[in-house]
C-alpha cells in the first residue's frame, strides 16, 4: 500500500522532446497547483529551433515548477523530481537532480536509437546503473501503457503518442494529490471539435492517474495551502500580466490602447494577448518589421492614443532612430524590451539582462529616455502601469525592461481592485493660445491632438525652437533644448516612492543590489545569509534611469555592494561611474536565471 508524506515545498522538472507536450503538461500542472492554493514559481525552457532535432540534447524542452505551502521566490535549483521522457532529457538534466530525489523515466525513450541520438553509449542503459540508495527510480513504459489506454481509437501511433504527456501528468497528479478536473475542463474546451483527440487525451490523463494507484510501493505527497495574504488570486504569466497592465493603464488614462509589434521571441505573446482583448477597446497592428511597428506607434501617439510597442534586443536596435524621433517630439510612448540572449540572433529562447546599456545609451545624440524594469511575472502588471503613467504624464518615451524568464514564468497574483489604482492624467492642451514647447513646472509640454481647434503645430525630427516648436538651427537653442530635455527626464525621479530595502538594515557590511529578474534568487540568498547571522541587506532597483535621489546615500552606508546580473556587469559599470565604493559584479551569461546558492556563496566572501 502507498503511504502519504506531508512536504512544505517541491521542485519538479518535466523534460522531453519539444514535440512531447512538455510545456502543456507543465502549464496544466501549474494552473492546477495554483487552484489548490499553493505558492509557486515556474521556469519554462524552450529549444531555440522551431522544429528542434528529435531525440537530441539540443532539442530538449523543459519546464520546472517550484511550489509549496511556504513562500516561493524562485523556480528552484536542484529538482526533487525529474520526469525524463527520453535519453536526451535524462542526459541534460539528471546531473541537476537532488540526491535522494525521484527520477520518473519513460523506458521506451531509452532504446538504442534514443541513446544514440543523445550521444550516449547505445549498449548501456543509464537507468540500470543508478544507485538506488542515491535516487528513487520509477521506470514506466509510458509509450506502451498510453497506447494500451487508447488502443481502440481510430488514431495512428503518432497521434496516440501525442497524448503521452497527459499520461505522465496524470501520474504526477496522483503522486501529489492534484485534482484532474481543471485539466479535464481545459481539454474539453480545447478539443471540443475533435472528439476522438479529446477522448484520447482524457483516457491518457486518467490512465496515468490510475497507474499511480496500482504502484503499491509508491509514496504520495501532500502540500498544504500556502499562507498568502487574503484576497482573490489567479495564476499569471509575465507577458499576460504586462498586457493586463497596459489595458488597465489605458482605462485609467481614458485613452485608447494602440499596440504595434513585429513578432519576436520572447515578446510575441504580448501581441497575441492584446489581440484577443479588442472588447476593451484595444487596437493591435502586426507590422511588417520593427521600424514600421515603432513608427506606427509614434503616429498613434500623435493621434492621441496610449501607444505601445514591444520587442527584444535585436528589434530595439532597429527601433533606435525612431526612439530619437519620439523623444524629439516629446510624446508618450512605451517601448517594451523582453530581453533574450544576444548579440545578434543569439539565444532567442534563453533569458538574459544584457540590454541595459542599450536602453540607457543606444541612440544617437543626447537622447535620455526613462528606463524601468519589472522584477517578477506579477510585477509586470504594476510596472506596465507605471511605465504608462510616466510616459503620459511626463510626455516622454519610456523603456520597460522585462526578460525571457519573467515573460514565460508564472506565479500566483493577487489582482487589485480597480479603485486602488490611481488615475493617469494626460496633459491635454488647454486655453486659446497654444505654444507646443511651452512647459509647466515639471518641464512637461502640453499634448495637442489633431483636430483641437487652434492647436496646430509642427512635428518632425529636426531640432525645435524653445516654446514655438519651429525648426531651429541656432547653436544656443540646440544646447538649451538638449539640457531642457535632460532636466525634464531627471525630474521624473521626484515622483518616485521612498527607497525601500527588500530585506535588512539600511547600513552594514554587504548590500546586494539587483534589478529585474534577479529579485527572487537574491531574496532567497539574502534570507539564508541573514539566518546564518551575516550582516547583509537587499535593495532592488525598479527605476534604472533616472536613479532614485537617495540611492547614493544608501550605497555609501555599506562596505561592499554585490550586483548580480545576467550579463557581463552592465549595472555594475553604471554604478561605478556614478557612485564611489566597492562594487562587486556577479555575472552569469548562460541563458539561465541565477540560483540562490550562487548569490549566497558570493555573499559569504564579503559578509
Amino acid at each position: 500500500m502507498s503511504h502519504t508524506e506531508v512536504l512544505q515545498k517541491v521542485t519538479i522538472h518535466f523534460a522531453g522532446d519539444s514535440g512531447d507536450g512538455i510545456q502543456l503538461a507543465g502549464s496544466q500542472f501549474t494552473n492546477t497547483t495554483a487552484l489548490q492554493g499553493n505558492d509557486l514559481s515556474t521556469f519554462p525552457d524552450f529549444p531555440a529551433e522551431i522544429r528542434a532535432p528529435i531525440g537530441t540534447v539540443a532539442g530538449v524542452s523543459g519546464f520546472q515548477i517550484h511550489f509549496g505551502s511556504v513562500e516561493i521566490d524562485t523556480p528552484g535549483a536542484e529538482p526533487d523530481v525529474l520526469v525524463a521522457m527520453n535519453a536526451a532529457a535524462f542526459s541534460k538534466n539528471f546531473k541537476n537532480l537532488k540526491k535522494g530525489g525521484t527520477l520518473i523515466a519513460n523506458e521506451s525513450g531509452f532504446d538504442k536509437r534514443n541513446l544514440r541520438l543523445a550521444k550516449m553509449d547505445e549498449n548501456v542503459n543509464p537507468l540500470v546503473g543508478i544507485n538506488s540508495s542515491d535516487y528513487k527510480v520509477l521506470r514506466v513504459d509510458v509509450t506502451a501503457l498510453n497506447r494500451e489506454a487508447v488502443k481502440d481509437l481510430s488514431l495512428g501511433n503518432k497521434e496516440k503518442d501525442q497524448s503521452r504527456n497527459l499520461f505522465v501528468l496524470g501520474l504526477i497528479y496522483w503522486l501529489y494529490h492534484r485534482s484532474l478536473e481543471p485539466t479535464l475542463n481545459f481539454l474539453t474546451d480545447k478539443f471540443q471539435k475533435k472528439p476522438e483527440i479529446l477522448e484520447a487525451n482524457i483516457r491518457a490523463l486518467k490512465a496515468g492517474y490510475h497507474y499511480g494507484e496500482t504502484i503499491e510501493a509508491a509514496t504520495r505527497y501532500t502540500i498544504e495551502k500556502a499562507h498568502l495574504e487574503p484576497g482573490e488570486y489567479r495564476n499569471i504569466v509575465g507577458n499576460e500580466a504586462l498586457g493586463l497592465g497596459l489595458i488597465t493603464a489605458a482605462k485609467k488614462s481614458g485613452l485608447d490602447l494602440y499596440f504595434a509589434g513585429y513578432p519576436i521571441t520572447p515578446a510575441s505573446d504580448i501581441l497575441h494577448f492584446l489581440s484577443r482583448n479588442k472588447n476593451f477597446g484595444v487596437k493591435t497592428f502586426q507590422a511588417e518589421d520593427e521600424i514600421a511597428a515603432v513608427t506606427a506607434a509614434i503616429g498613434a501617439s500623435f493621434g492621441g492614443a496610449l501607444a505601445v510597442t514591444a520587442t527584444s534586443g535585436p528589434g530595439m536596435a532597429l527601433k533606435g532612430e525612431a526612439l530619437g524621433l519620439a523623444l524629439m517630439l516629446e510624446i508618450p510612448l512605451v517601448i517594451v524590451n523582453v530581453q533574450r540572449g544576444g548579440p545578434s540572433t543569439g539565444l532567442p529562447t534563453k533569458t538574459e539582462q544584457a540590454d541595459l546599456l542599450q536602453a540607457l545609451y543606444g541612440r544617437n545624440g543626447e537622447a535620455p529616455i526613462p528606463v524601468i524594469a519589472a522584477n517578477s511575472p506579477s510585477d509586470c502588471f504594476e510596472t506596465a502601469i507605471e511605465a504608462c503613467r510616466i510616459a503620459v504624464e511626463r510626455m516622454t518615451p519610456v523603456i520597460l525592461l522585462s526578460d525571457g524568464y519573467l515573460a514565460n514564468g508564472a506565479e500566483p497574483w493577487k489582482f487589485p481592485k480597480a479603485a486602488s489604482i490611481a488615475k493617469i492624467t494626460p496633459p491635454f492642451a488647454k486655453g486659446e493660445e497654444y505654444q507646443p514647447y511651452a512647459r509647466n513646472e515639471n518641464l512637461t509640454r502640453q499634448w495637442a491632438i489633431p483636430g483641437m481647434a487652434g492647436k496646430e503645430h509642427r512635428v518632425g525630427g529636426l531640432e525645435k525652437e524653445a516654446i514655438t516648436g519651429n525648426v531651429s538651427y541656432s547653436p544656443e537653442n540646440h544646447e538649451q533644448m538638449v539640457k531642457t530635455r535632460a532636466e525634464k527626464v531627471a525630474k521624473i525621479a521626484d515622483t518616485y516612492s521612498p527607497l525601500k530595502f527588500v530585506q535588512g538594515e539600511d547600513k552594514g557590511k554587504v548590500l546586494v543590489v539587483g534589478w529585474g529578474s534577479t529579485m527572487g534568487a537574491s531574496k532567497v540568498a539574502v534570507r539564508w545569509a541573514r539566518e546564518a547571522g551575516l550582516s547583509v541587506s537587499q535593495l532592488h532597483l525598479k527605476n534604472l534611469f533616472p536613479f532614485h535621489h537617495n540611492l547614493e546615500k544608501s550605497l555609501a552606508k555599506f562596505d561592499t555592494i554585490i550586483v548580480p546580473e545576467l550579463n557581463n556587469g552592465q549595472l555594475s559599470k553604471v554604478l561605478n561611474q556614478e557612485f564611489s565604493g566597492q562594487i562587486i559584479p556577479l555575472n552569469k551569461i548562460q541563458g539561465l536565471p541565477f540560483r540562490a546558492k550562487e548569490i549566497f556563496e558570493e555573499i559569504k566572501k564579503f559578509a
